[in-house]
């Protein structure tokens, strides 16, 4: 991997370590516009404060858009979220491997 594929890396990945933004992106993967109280019920546990400075960085990174009828993915947040879809079935897998060394 180039250093400039690193960077890159880099910069998503700091974007997505941030307290909910997977989960923000996560919430508007149907496709479906969400207000932002459905955004902040589908999310959970996240403040209106919190939502709003996520929505404003993933704006700003070109990943949610909002619309007449609320927010949503932008065709790259939807590539984004293509390409983490095999997450649930890895999540699956790995808990199960947890709760075996659990016992």
């Amino acid at each position: 991997m180039s250093s400039k594929e690193n960077a890159a890396v880099g910069q998503l990945l700091s974007l997505l370590e941030s307290r909910y933004a997977i989960r923000v992106l996560w919430a508007l993967r149907d496709g479906h516009a969400q207000t932002f109280r459905l955004l902040q019920d589908s999310v959970g546990g996240i403040t209106p404060n919190t939502l709003n400075t996520r929505i404003k960085e993933l704006r700003e990174a070109g990943l949610v858009n909002h619309g007449t009828a609320g927010y949503v993915v932008t065709t790259m947040g939807a590539d984004l979220l293509k390409r983490l879809a095999d997450l649930p079935a890895f999540a699956s897998k790995w808990a199960s491997s947890q709760a075996k060394k659990a016992k």
